[in-house]
Formats: C-alpha cells, structure tokens, sequence
C-alpha cells in the first residue's frame, strides 16, 4: 500500500505544471538582484544590520530563507521509500564520480583558461588568480539546498534527492579541504571546518527533522488526502519565495563589488556557465546510457551542475576578504546560476521521454544483476 501510495504522489507530481512564479522566474531573480543592489546601495544599514546575525560565516536569515526553500521537499519524503534507493546504486555512481573526479577539475581548467589565458589582456594577473580561486571554491562544492528547488521542478524523486544530497554531503565533509589546497597550491591553506559542519546542520539536518515530524503529525491529525490536497499545494510557492529573498540579501551584500567590475563580472561568468552545461551534460548523458529513470537522473545531473554558493561564498570572504576577486567569483556563481539552471530544468523536462520510467528502469536494474 506504501508503494501504490507513492507511485501516486509522483504521478500527482508529473501532472503539475510550472506555477507563475516558477515560468517567469528568470524575470523574477533579475529584479531581486536590481533591488537588492539598491538596497545594499541606498540603505546600508540593512546588509550592516544582517551581517550581525552570522555565526562562522553563515548567515542566520539566509539559512532561514534557505529552509522556506527546502522544507516544502523535505515534507513530502516518505521515508519508507528511501529504502528502496539502494536498489538503484547508478544514480548514486552518476552523482558522485561527477562531483568530485570529474566537476573540480573542469572547473579550474575552464576558469585558468579563460580568466589566465583568453581574458589575460583585460583582468591583471593577480586579480586573476583570485578569480580562479573563487571559481575553485565553487566547484569543490557540489549543491546542498538550491538542488532540491531543481528537483522539484522537474519532478525529481524527493526521497533519492535526499539520499544522493546527504551522501554528498558526508563527501564534503572529507574531500572539500584537500581537493581546494591541491588546486590552489597552498598547502597551509586552512579552509572553515566550522562553516561546513554548520552548513549541513542547517541546510540538511533540521529541514529534515522538520518536515518529517511535521508530515507524521498532519498525516496523523488531517488524513494522508488533505495533506497532499490541500497543504502541499499551499507549499507550492514557498520554494520559490524563499530563494527570492535569499538573492535579495545576498546581492545587498556584495552591490559595491558587482558595481566596481561590470565587465569582469561578464568575463567570469563565460568559464562558469560553459562549466555548468558542460558537467550537467557528462552526468545528464550518462544517466541517459545508463538508462536510469528520469526522476532520478535529472536529479543526478542538477547536483553537478550546480553549486554551494552559500559555502562558496563564505569560504572565499573568510579566506580572502570580502572585497576580495575570489569573493566577487563566487557571487557571479550565484547570478549566473539561477537562468542557467531554470534553462537545464526546461531542457530536462523537454527530454523526459529520452529516459525510461522507473518500472522500466527497474527491470533493466534488475537484468543487469543477473
């Protein structure tokens, strides 16, 4: 009965179309960074007021803003399929050979390509090399929260989402520090362990513990019907709400550097979205020759594709400063990544039917094993 009851819950999912705030978010991301600029530029005391709500680096409201995000995934999770995902290892091969063999060292060959070699002539060295490093803390951090606003919106499997995020998660935990000394070359580098074991605390744990207590108590006192009727489609917007608010506040931020390097903030942005397509395309075709379902694959994909910003960020201020060009490198990450990724979710739901279903993907899972 568990499993009729999911196999429905992702069917009522397929059927759901784009929202308004979801069709024109391109529309909406561009007007929160115009204001939160002007923000940051016409009342400082905002982002000043902000920036004491921090602990190691992480900021309190947008870790906040950040649970307004994920916490309408997390409720929907029926722990009892996530069992079942160890059924199905390729989609978790995919995600982390991606990650962590392949999205690192990419992205510091697309960034020393263009910002040392292609861009020398208009980025002075030095500054390029902070550059580089920005885009090195990007890419040794493969996507915890803002993965999930792109499972949702292609109808990902939340439950594997969660696994293949959480296992993600325990990697950092262990390979962000030496992968980001080894491409920099600074051995004494010394990146905050604090601020990575915050950041899952926050971005993973309580999220978690929050939906899955809250979905046994309303299934418990409304019936499994309303909850899935009535309260997740309230949820609907709540996603996207938060991650709004959360450019908002991070481009109140960093208004002052942005407005200082219009055209570097063009030339970085070139290395970081070839490097986006370019690793969702390794992970996205090698679901696809895998046969992998699609709930699962697009997933896959999402998580190489993008980034932890928020670690990126706080990395790169706390190691180089905030004026810093690794710290103006990250931010780009953040504007460039948002259209970027809405374009690989149209593309990833265009192309559902290159993949077979999951009852589909299943038989071939389980003809391979014999």
């Amino acid at each position: 009965m568990l499993h009729n009851r999911h196999e429905q819950q992702v069917e009522d999912q397929k059927k759901r179309g784009l929202g308004v705030f979801e069709r024109y978010l391109s529309l909406w991301v561009a007007l929160c960074i115009v204001v939160g600029v002007a923000i940051g530029q016409l009342f400082p005391a905002v982002p000043d007021a902000l920036s004491g709500f921090e602990y190691s680096q992480v900021s309190i409201p947008v870790a906040i803003l950040i649970w307004f995000m994920i916490y309408p995934m997390m409720v929907q999770i029926d722990f009892s399929s996530i069992i079942a995902t160890g059924k199905k290892p390729k989609g978790l091969a995919v995600t982390l050979v991606t990650n962590w063999l392949i999205k690192p060292f990419t992205m510091f060959f697309f960034a020393w390509f263009f910002i040392r070699v292609v861009f020398a002539p208009w980025i002075p060295a030095e500054l390029g090399r902070e550059y580089v490093a920005g885009a090195i803390l990007l890419g040794a951090a493969p996507c915890t929260a803002m993965v999930f606003v792109w499972s949702y919106l292609t109808k990902g499997d939340p439950a594997y989402t969660l696994v293949q995020v959480s296992i993600n998660n325990l990697v950092l935990l262990v390979l962000y520090a030496p992968i980001v000394m080894f491409l920099l070359g600074i051995g004494d580098m010394v990146v905050p362990f604090d601020t990575i074991f915050l950041s899952v605390v926050l971005y993973i744990v309580i999220p978690l513990v929050a939906g899955y207590l809250s979905r046994l108590y309303l299934i418990k006192r409304k019936g499994m019907e309303w909850f899935e009727t009535v309260f997740l489609k309230k949820l609907g917007n709540l996603t996207v709400i938060g991650l709004l608010l959360t450019l908002i506040i991070l481009f109140s931020f960093q208004g002052e550097v942005i407005l200082r390097n219009p055209l570097h903030i063009l030339l970085i942005a070139v290395p970081l979205v070839i490097q986006t397509f370019f690793v969702f395309t390794i992970a996205y075709g090698w679901a696809k020759l895998w046969k992998i379902n699609h709930e699962v694959a697009a997933p896959a994909g999402m998580i190489g594709a993008s980034n932890f910003f928020e670690l990126a960020v706080a990395a790169a201020i706390s190691l180089f400063g905030l004026a810093s060009g690794a710290a103006l490198a990250a931010v780009v990450g953040v504007l460039v990544e948002v259209p970027v990724m809405l374009a690989l979710v149209r593309f990833a739901n265009r192309t559902r039917h290159w993949f077979p279903t999951e009852e589909e993907a299943t038989l071939v899972t389980a003809a391979d094993r014999a």
